[in-house]
Formats: C-alpha cells, structure tokens, sequence
C-alpha cells in the first residue's frame, strides 16, 4: 500500500469573471494510498470560466495518455471557438477528444480511455454547461440541498435505475467498473450536455469517482457548506484518504459569487 501525504498536489485557487457572476474556482488532487501516481487530470483555465477533471481508465500508459490528451483536446478547441459556447461546439470538442484519443491509443497494447467532466459558463453569467462523459461527476449545493446533476455512465448505474439489482449487491459492485461511454470508446459516443443556470451563492463540485466513491451525500454536504472554498477542498481531499485512500481522488469546488463592480 502506498502512503503519501496529504496533499500531493497544492490546492490551487483563481477568480474569473463571467459577465454578471464572478466565480471563484478551488482544485485540487491526492493519489491516495492504492496507486503510486496520480491518472487524473485538472484543469481550471486562467483566462476563461472553464474547470474540468479526468479520470483515466486503468493504472497504467492508457491511462496517463488518455487523461491528459482528452483534457489537453477539449481546452484547446474550446479556446479556438471563444466566445462561442453552445451545444455544437461543445460537441465538437468532445468529438475531436474522442478522435485523438483513440489515435493516441493505437499503439498502445492496452485500453485507452478516461472520463471527462467539465463546467464551462456562458460568457455572461446567465449559464453554463455541463458536459460529461463517463463517471465523474457534477454535484450542486444550493442553500442545504445537494444535487447530483450528472449520472454515471456505468453498467451498475443502469442495472440499478432498471431494478436489475440491489446498489449493495455484488453483481452491482462488479458492474461498476463497466463504463459504457467514456473517451476513447470505439464508437466515440456523444456526451452528456446540460445547461444550468449560475446563481450567486451556489457551489458547484466537479469530482471524479475517488471522491464519489468514498464520500457520502452527507459527508459532501457538510463539507462543501463550509464558507471557505479552499479550506471546502482540502477537507475533502483529506477526507477520501481517511476513508481509505482507494483511488486517486481529485475535487474542483466552484463558488459562484456577483461580478465585482468595475470602477468608474
């Protein structure tokens, strides 16, 4: 078992204006005790309303080049189209993703995949998008409700939403890890888009499955209610390792605040 410290990555803190909303984006990643190194991947930009995580399908070199090309090719073609962000371009992206992909896992001899989950806002604040592919996950804290807006993409999640088991029973536990869209699938299937209204106040987890897995609802709840973003974060990275550390665990916490008037 491989112990490391608390967090193997720093939290990393930024605002970025979105029109009527200013949001205040936190990240952050731990390897946790299972794996010798980390196969997800963050991005939040320091230019555009843009936050993201991947989680790469395995341990090994599909993984690492899945993660990182997928994430690399959804930034880059959303930055191309700046200040155009809609249904198709979102589409685009994820479909260039999905191509480059599977291009860099030809010659690998093993499974080239990952999942992507990305928030990305509306130039004027009014919205943003949701986009996904696979297991991480989106979650809203409005007031004291948490919401899970995203599903999983996996085998359990359809066996338990079609009554075919138990969520606790072992077919459900071994279905798992069955995804059934991911990046790098061969037949590049079409994400998930949800469009969302930004409300100031609201708090937004993008996570993958290390933090989902290991946490409860209640336990994010808590956490994320916490005033201060970074310290929201860290709790919940820390948090996962005291569950067990089981997989890589990676949390962008987003805070959705007013634009901070411009002086005159």
């Amino acid at each position: 078992m491989f112990r490391r410290r608390a967090l193997d990555q720093p939290v990393a803190a930024r605002r970025l204006a979105a029109g009527r909303v200013t949001l205040e984006i936190v990240a952050g990643s731990v390897v946790g005790h299972r794996y010798p190194e980390n196969f997800d991947v963050l991005h939040v930009d320091p230019e555009l309303p843009i936050a993201a995580v991947a989680d790469g399908m395995g341990s090994g070199e599909g993984s690492r080049v899945a993660g990182r090309t997928a994430m690399d090719t959804l930034i880059e073609r959303l930055r191309e189209g700046w200040p155009t962000v809609g249904p198709r371009e979102l589409r685009a992206a994820t479909a260039a993703a999905q191509t480059r992909v599977r291009q860099a896992g030809a010659g690998l001899a093993e499974l080239t995949g990952c999942t992507i989950t990305a928030l990305v806002a509306d130039p004027d604040g009014e919205q943003a998008w949701l986009v996904q592919l696979g297991d991480s996950r989106a979650y809203r804290l409005h007031g004291g409700l948490l919401e899970l807006l995203t599903v999983d993409h996996t085998m359990a999640w359809l066996g338990v939403l079609h009554g075919w088991w138990a969520a606790t029973c072992p077919e459900a536990a071994r279905a798992r890890y069955q995804l059934l869209r991911y990046v790098g699938h061969p037949d590049r299937p079409d994400p998930d888009l949800l469009a969302v209204p930004l409300r100031p106040g609201d708090t937004w987890l993008l996570c993958t499955d290390g933090v989902s897995d290991q946490l409860d609802y209640h336990q994010l709840r808590d956490l994320l209610a916490d005033r201060d973003a970074a310290r929201a974060t860290r709790a919940l990275l820390t948090a996962t390792l005291a569950a067990g550390g089981d997989d890589n665990a990676t949390a962008v916490v987003v805070r959705v605040h007013p634009a901070i008037p411009t002086p005159r």
